[in-house]
């Protein structure tokens, strides 16, 4: 070894003296001068293949003048000499040796306050020689280590990415090199990494945690709160890479960090937002870490969990499926630190950052497959995030929540979480913003519920959603689309159990009809009260509904008194009428005082109007509806003596002609519908008579043609059995309307008056009644003048058709009318009509 140190040595004095004239040149003022020395020195020593031995004396002459060329004007001095020194320090057996000279100088030209080395890739070489100098020295930097920690200072917020990049790197080295001294000075790494975790760059992010996991790693374990909420931004990172950067660190740290125990509650949440990742390799990666920290975990404390290692294996019942169950070590690590997250989830829950509002759901359903029937404890907080995360406005925020409810059904009894659900649901004020909420989670929450957990407690749910202040309690399209989920899940789970509250379910469901704003939504309902009918195996709905019409009815009349138009009781009437089809006809005597005392004079004109309307509907398919049993002629005398001619009366306002006219649609609907017997309408002829005349007078032309079709249906129904002076105060009124301004009009009254002429049967005394008949005749004449064809030939057709009443007093009228050159088309076609009467009529 002697001989072979002897011989290195008078080799290395060999090149030395080889070398010396180009040593001199390195002080000379020409910077060709000096750039030509160094690759001189460069070929005859690191090209040269030297030794190591050899290399090693040469690099201790030659380290002072290379330092010393660090500083040289010229850029390519300073670079031919930075890559000599690495290659040097790669070489040679004992590169400490240089440490006294070398780290004084990367200290000036890298850790000062200005930049010395204008260059930024002579500084990237210089990081790259010091990060070489770290592997290959290790612990021998040591006594360096106020040097270095002044390097990374600097150099961790260089402008240069690729100098940040390499100061990260070596950051790592050193603190795995040197962790028992490291930690004396890493705390003031800490704030120049936090300056660069957001750059620009992905790369740099990643270098930058790369190199906060080792500071935190091996630092004095003071500064993990200072780091974690840059750490948990990363987390929202648009770069895969930088996402899994953070999830190794966190992962790291749960595994190796000395004081893990005291930030488990802090790390744990970061590592399992990995578990949801968008990237599958995240995802897995997030996976194996959280299993290596749970089995280390359920190693260290092995005591503590020997009963539920022995006796806790089985998952419960109805553990999600195809979901992995975790493992006990990640499990009660999750338990025991829930009390401790729930807090900040509930923070983050409303953040104005639709990401971490997202990532928050996701980790809120993680945290609850990990914590299972441990869930109870934590009830309260967990359902008032879960309220405000189903209130997000973004459709995804609110699917996770959704999801995690529904674990929260699946681990907690029924008996616990409704006490708080169904109290909330009930008052949803005092839980939520948004009234909705509480039944959005009710509705997952039950989902996630067994059948047989969940029937004891049926009617208590069925109850409260059947209460007037729940199943009322907003017009909101969400509110009402979440009651009808609700009983969606009771049928789905509990099907034919739900004959007990199967009237519960059925006035849920017709409140969501009568409140909803969108068709669509009442579509559903609709759809869900076939589903009731297909648990209590019912055909039909109209059997569902002979089964409770009974208590509807009387629970709507019991509310009667508030009612207005805009009531949805009214609304439920109208559909519990429209929707039961022939059943409603089987509950008259239920209904009809219901619809006196809401049709009376006093009450609300707009929901009269409404109710008018409902039946107007009803009575045109009469047999199908209210006579479907034949009964409804028992309550004729009632219906219009108490329902209609009231409303027939004149009284002043616009509101009160549109309950007029609706009421004369009812009337025209109930006279045409098949319903009323001649008999009966005889015997309200006479008050009904004049509300009829009364209504041709109407401003509305809709109300003078209602009034017009209902006096011809019921000329034609009583025919003649009206007598001689009814019908004489009938007709002057309807020939004031063949002047009225509404063609429509003048045409339905004409129609009226053919049918008026043709009750005159054969028991009318023409001869006695022959001025009224004259009158009529001559009014009618006049018309055949009118500018419009269309009555010219209808006023024709009416004439004609009452031609037989009186042959000679109408052939006397149109010769008259002829002698006087008016209409003589129309005369001529009438003496013709009249001359083709049988003699006896003539």
């Amino acid at each position: 070894m002697a001989a072979m140190a002897a011989g290195d040595e008078r080799a290395a004095a060999e090149v030395l003296r080889t070398l010396a004239r180009q040593l001199n040149c390195l002080n000379e003022d020409s910077k060709n001068t000096r750039k030509r020395a160094l690759e001189a020195i460069k070929k005859e020593t690191i090209d040269k293949g030297l030794s190591s031995g050899v290399l090693q004396e040469v690099f201790h002459s030659l380290l002072k003048s290379l330092l010393k060329c660090l500083s040289d004007p010229m850029e390519r001095c300073r670079e031919t000499a930075i890559l000599m020194i690495g290659e040097f320090i790669r070489c040679v057996p004992q590169p400490e040796v240089s440490l006294p000279y070398l780290m004084p100088c990367l200290s000036q030209r890298l850790g000062g306050k200005e930049i010395l080395e204008p260059a930024e890739e002579l500084r990237l070489a210089m990081m790259e020689v010091l990060t070489l100098t770290v592997e290959v020295c290790g612990k021998k930097l040591v006594p360096y280590l106020d040097d270095m920690i002044k390097i990374l200072q600097r150099t961790i917020v260089d402008p240069f990415p690729d100098v940040k990049k390499e100061s990260c790197k070596c950051t790592v080295n050193f603190a795995k090199c040197v962790p028992e001294h490291f930690h004396m000075q890493a705390e003031s790494l800490v704030k120049p990494l936090m300056q660069n975790i957001s750059h620009q760059h992905s790369r740099v992010r990643v270098s930058i945690i790369q190199a906060t996991g080792a500071v935190i790693q091996y630092g004095n374990g003071k500064n993990v709160d200072d780091v974690l909420s840059h750490l948990a931004q990363r987390l929202f990172d648009d770069s895969p890479l930088v996402r899994k950067a953070v999830t190794e660190v966190v992962g790291d740290w749960l595994l190796h960090l000395r004081d893990r125990y005291s930030y488990f509650h802090k790390l744990i949440p970061l590592l399992l937002s990995g578990l949801s990742d968008d990237i599958p390799e995240i995802r897995l990666l997030a996976a194996d870490l959280w299993r290596q920290t749970g089995s280390q975990w359920e190693q260290e404390n092995q005591d503590d969990l020997k009963d539920k290692m022995d006796f806790l294996l089985a998952p419960p019942a109805l553990y999600p499926a195809g979901v992995e169950r975790p493992g006990l070590g990640c499990r009660e690590l999750v338990v025991r630190n829930l009390s401790r997250v729930l807090p900040a989830l509930a923070r983050d829950v409303t953040d104005w950052l639709a990401s971490t509002r997202l990532k928050t759901a996701r980790l809120l359903a993680v945290l609850l497959l990990h914590a299972e029937d441990h869930l109870t404890q934590h009830l309260q907080p967990l359902l008032a995030a879960l309220y405000r995360a189903a209130a997000d406005p973004e459709g995804e925020v609110v699917t996770h929540s959704l999801a995690a409810a529904k674990l929260l059904g699946t681990f907690v009894s029924p008996e616990v979480f409704l006490k708080l659900l169904l109290a909330h649901v009930e008052t949803p004020s005092s839980s939520s913003s948004s009234p909705w909420t509480p039944l959005m989670v009710l509705g997952a929450v039950l989902e996630g519920c067994s059948a047989p957990l969940l029937r004891p407690h049926l009617q208590q749910v069925a109850d409260t959603l059947a209460q007037p202040d729940v199943c009322q309690g907003s017009q909101q399209g969400v509110y009402l689309e979440q009651l009808v989920v609700c009983v969606d899940v009771l049928l789905t789970l509990c099907g034919p159990d739900c004959s007990s509250v199967s009237l519960q379910l059925l006035q849920v469901l017709l409140s969501v009809q009568s409140l909803s704003p969108e068709p669509g939504l009442a579509d559903k309902a609709q759809q869900s009260v076939r589903c009731v009918c297909g648990a209590l195996g019912l055909a039909s709905l109209p059997e569902l509904y002979r089964q409770h019409m009974p208590q509807l009815l009387e629970g709507l009349s019991a509310s009667q008194r508030g009612w207005t138009s805009l009531s949805p009781q009214r609304l439920q009437l109208q559909l519990l009428a429209t929707q039961s089809g022939p059943v409603i006809g089987e509950f008259l005597p239920l209904l009809m005082p219901l619809l006196q005392i809401l049709v009376h004079p006093d009450r609300d004109p707009e929901m009269r109007l409404h109710i008018f309307t409902m039946l107007s509907k009803l009575l045109l398919d009469a047999t199908n509806t209210l006579d479907s049993q034949g009964s409804f002629r028992g309550y004729l005398e009632v219906f219009l003596r108490e329902v209609l001619l009231p409303n027939l009366v004149w009284r002043a306002g616009r509101t009160a002609a549109a309950v007029r006219t609706s009421a004369l649609s009812c009337l025209l609907a109930l006279l045409q519908g098949g319903a009323v017997t001649p008999t009966q309408l005889l015997c309200v002829e006479e008050p009904l008579r004049p509300l009829l005349l009364s209504g041709l007078e109407e401003d509305s032309p809709l109300a003078r043609g209602l009034a017009c079709r209902s006096l011809s249906t019921l000329l034609a129904l009583l025919g003649p059995s009206l007598h001689p002076d009814a019908l004489h105060k009938v007709y002057p009124e309807l020939l004031k309307r063949l002047d009225d301004s509404s063609v429509e009009v003048r045409a339905v009254a004409l129609k009226a008056l053919g049918v008026w002429l043709s009750c005159l049967g054969k028991d009318y005394n023409s001869q006695l009644c022959s001025p009224h008949l004259e009158f009529l005749f001559q009014q009618l004449l006049l018309h055949l003048d009118d500018p419009d064809s269309h009555v010219q030939d209808a006023v024709l057709e009416v004439l004609k058709a009452g031609s037989p009443v009186h042959p000679a007093l109408l052939k006397q009228e149109v010769e008259a009318v002829r002698d006087k050159q008016r209409s003589p088309a129309y005369c001529d076609q009438l003496l013709q009509h009249l001359q083709s009467l049988p003699r006896d009529e003539a």
